[in-house]
């Protein structure tokens, strides 16, 4: 294996570890909303405004980790 084919696999390791982790976040973000939201049926759209809030940044962090080590 030359380094060049090892930067690829670091990149793409990188970027799988990267997305993998936004993944997770997401779904706790997700499975912690509706724990909330069956507690607390009255407050749903704080919830929900909170929530995807919170998905859009840890996806943020799948954007980053796939356009930022592929350069």
């Amino acid at each position: 294996m030359d380094m060049s084919t090892l930067g690829d696999l670091g990149r793409g390791l990188t970027s799988a570890l990267g997305c993998f982790g936004a993944a997770i976040g997401v779904a706790m973000i997700g499975l912690k909303a509706v724990e909330m939201v069956g507690r607390n049926p009255g407050v749903s759209g704080k919830i929900l405004v909170q929530s995807i809030l919170g998905m859009a940044l840890a996806e943020a962090i799948a954007f980053y980790s796939l356009f930022l080590y592929q350069g």
